[in-house]
């Protein structure tokens, strides 16, 4: 079980960090196409659709599985605090399958439909020709993150008998 959960780990880890480098890229983009308007009275063309169909995408999906590992994500349990510690690991194990299949139908929803996009070439209106089925895989692989973190989080609450 261990080396599961590590590779969950590391599947996470490495996701936040394509998630930090596509952050940098964005900075960067966004920083020049400013400096180029302020300077050079000119501008980048596409950088707000790189920025809407690419980076923002891909900074908020592939990131998502780390901080759900991490149980870094919003929780509101002000009534389950209160609760005996049976009751409270009950109740994470409910939410945790929950979650398993939220995620799951999110996976594979979000899989068929970059396939789809794929195979159709899925493109944005712009004034030049733009791909966005490639920003599309980002839904599944994040999602697909999320997922094994969340069975991670059981798994771990499972073996140690308490809520995380």
């Amino acid at each position: 079980m261990q080396f599961l959960l590590n590779a969950i780990r590391w599947l996470n880890i490495g996701t936040a960090t394509a998630a930090c480098i596509v952050m940098v890229l964005m900075m960067f983009h966004i920083t020049l196409d400013v400096g180029v308007r302020y300077f050079l009275n000119g501008q980048i063309v596409g950088t707000l659709e790189w920025v809407s169909f690419y980076y923002m995408v891909a900074l908020v999906f592939l990131a998502f599985g780390f901080v759900e590992h991490r149980n870094e994500n919003i929780r509101v349990d002000l009534f389950a605090q209160k609760m005996p510690k049976p009751v409270q690991l009950g109740l994470y194990i409910f939410a945790c399958v929950l979650g398993l299949i939220f995620f799951g139908m999110l996976f594979w929803q979000s899989l068929q439909d970059a396939i789809s996009a794929t195979q159709r070439g899925e493109e944005a209106m712009s004034n030049f020709r733009f791909l966005i089925w490639p920003a599309r895989w980002a839904l599944p692989v994040g999602f697909i993150g999320v997922l094994f973190a969340v069975l991670a989080n059981l798994l771990k609450a499972i073996s140690r008998r308490e809520a995380l």
